[in-house]
């Protein structure tokens, strides 16, 4: 029987910059959609109906004494060629539990900093998704923003710390992910956060997530003000915490922009897309940390794991931010896109309460990239 490897486990040596080789046996179709990616991660793709025979035809492209981690879809076939590789001589061999499913549900919590009256902000990286959400807690009390389908992890780490979840946000209806929000909320009696403009079609009730109403975390000045930053959906709401940090959405990110078009209306929401960017951010602190809800690229990582960038500095970086002509930034931002998120419409509509599927089709749903940017490619 061959040794596992967690995805919380593999999530580790990633994040830690730890050498890891993958032998990823998906087909190559689905490889090129979609892999483990890290600083010091070596990945080779060899799919498993060329291993059924035996592992002749990469044994000699491999140390015998070298770890090698076997992925796979679900984790049945890892298993089958990590044990082959066993057979045939290797002896520090691991199939990843789970496969990649498992992978694109894992969440790993990186610490941002400290608030200024007490608590913390964490943000939790979903490795095989690209996506983040946060955690932001103080004198016994979270808020959280943008949490995943997966809400078990965040009520594990709150619990670990003592903490009790009094606010749930969702910045904007999600299109790449379905949220736990409403569920995370109705579980421990939280109040639940969502912008009215994309809530028009939700099917359950939701406290209106509105610039001017600010929340108050714990019993301290941790103030949380919404900013209405329209763009990428009609009410997206970023969030500026305790006068430092600037929760961005799908809006901004650290080497690209938000993309207008996932609910078919990329001409209509093109100028508030713009006047988000180009105008309203303008006005904000250069100080302020951008703390985004998605990444595209690994360069985005920091070595301790976490994604973020000083405001001013994306000014000076960020190229959907360097466009000076509106029609090049309309033209920029509605042609040539990548490709949408896999299920996307049926993701609205279970986040809008509309439809509920089983949990099995949401994880098939959400498989792969979140593709929620317009980058330079």
């Amino acid at each position: 029987m061959s040794t596992t490897i967690t995805a919380n486990k593999l999530a580790k040596k990633i994040v830690n910059q730890e050498d890891v080789f993958i032998l990823d046996v998906r087909n190559k179709d689905e490889f090129e959609k979609w892999k483990i990616e890290g600083k010091q991660v070596t990945i080779m793709n060899e799919p498993y109906f060329n291993l059924l025979d035996g592992v002749e035809t990469i044994a000699n492209q491999l140390q015998k004494d070298q770890e090698v981690i076997v992925v796979c879809a679900k984790g049945g076939s890892s298993q089958m060629v990590a044990l082959e590789l066993e057979e045939a001589g290797f002896t520090n061999v691991f199939d990843l539990k789970g496969g990649m499913k498992a992978w694109s549900e894992h969440l790993e919590p990186v610490k941002v900093g400290t608030l200024q009256d007490g608590g913390s902000i964490y943000q939790f990286v979903r490795l095989g998704k690209g996506c983040l959400s946060y955690v932001i807690e103080s004198h016994g009390e979270a808020l959280i923003v943008d949490p995943s389908r997966m809400i078990e992890q965040y009520e594990m780490f709150v619990a670990d710390r003592g903490i009790q979840i009094g606010h749930v946000i969702d910045t904007h209806l999600h299109a790449d992910h379905i949220s736990g929000g409403h569920r995370l909320a109705e579980k421990t009696g939280a109040a639940y956060y969502l912008p009215p403009k994309d809530a028009m079609e939700v099917t359950f009730d939701y406290t209106a997530l509105e610039e001017g109403n600010d929340i108050i975390i714990g019993n301290t000045t941790v103030k949380v003000n919404p900013i209405y930053s329209p763009g990428h959906t009609l009410g997206s709401t970023s969030l500026i915490i305790d006068d430092r940090y600037l929760l961005t959405g799908d809006i901004l990110f650290v080497e690209s922009i938000g993309r207008p078009d996932l609910a078919g209306k990329a001409a209509d929401w093109v100028s508030d897309l713009r006047d988000t960017l180009y105008y309203r951010y303008k006005e904000l602190a250069d100080d302020l940390i951008v703390l985004p809800a998605h990444y595209s690229f690994l360069k985005e990582l920091a070595d301790d794991g976490k994604v973020s960038a000083r405001l001013g500095d994306l000014y000076q970086t960020n190229a959907g931010l360097q466009i000076n002509d509106e029609n090049e930034f309309r033209k920029m931002v509605t042609e040539n896109l990548p490709d949408q998120p896999n299920a996307y419409q049926e993701i609205r509509k279970t986040n809008m309460g509309k439809i509920n599927p089983k949990e099995e089709q949401q994880k098939e749903m959400e498989i792969g990239p979140n593709h929620c940017a317009v980058h330079e490619n």
